[in-house]
């Protein structure tokens, strides 16, 4: 059995292994990354990296889900208040904003990677099970708020891509110092839909 020593060791090993190969599939793409440059990025020599991953392929679901995981996690109590759909809305766009600020570099590269898993197969990729559940919440919580008249009636997947854009252009493309309130990201939000805001004073 090993030691509590042993287990910190181990799952040091295994980050700085994911952060060498986060440098390299940045760089390199998935195709153009190979075992041994990952290897040599984390510091390590093939046996070790081995020892760990089978594939580059692994490696790469390992990065991902790392990143899916906490965001998944991060909303659960988000989900379960009773406050309104758009607010429940932009509560849980607030919490991925905060998540994806504490390791920018990380979510910048998970946002952008799915181009680069089109020959993975569904089974091969795990954090789906957590980018699926959030986007089928942001999604439910679309068609609840249409209902209510607190988002406009239109195709709640298109317009869940409109809000990922606009998502996407706050974290990305900026100059990495922004801290977003709620109050901010429903203001562009309102401004990016041309739909009523909330009252003035309803959020802090």
């Amino acid at each position: 059995m090993l030691s509590s020593r042993q287990k910190e060791e181990r799952e040091a090993r295994k980050q700085r292994i994911l952060d060498g190969a986060l440098r390299v599939f940045q760089r390199e793409g998935l195709e153009g990354a190979t075992m041994g440059e990952i290897a040599h990025q984390a510091g390590f020599g093939k046996a070790t990296l081995y020892y760990y991953f089978a594939s580059k392929e692994e490696v790469f679901c390992a990065i991902m889900e790392k990143g899916w995981e906490p965001l998944w996690e991060g909303i659960e109590s988000v989900i379960h208040n009773d406050a309104g759909p758009r607010e429940t809305f932009i509560e849980i766009i607030e919490k991925i904003v905060e998540i994806t600020l504490k390791e920018r570099n990380l979510y910048r590269f998970l946002f952008s990677a799915p181009k680069a898993v089109t020959n993975l197969p569904e089974s091969h990729q795990p954090w789906k099970k957590y980018q699926n559940r959030i986007y089928g919440v942001l999604t439910g919580l679309l068609e609840d708020g249409m209902a209510k008249g607190e988002f406009p009636k239109v195709d709640p997947q298109l317009l869940l891509r409109a809000v990922g854009g606009l998502f996407h252009g706050l974290m990305f493309l900026g100059n990495g110092q922004e801290k977003f309130r709620k109050k901010d990201i429903d203001e562009l939000i309102s401004k990016f839909l041309a739909t009523p805001g909330p009252v003035e004073g309803e959020h802090n």
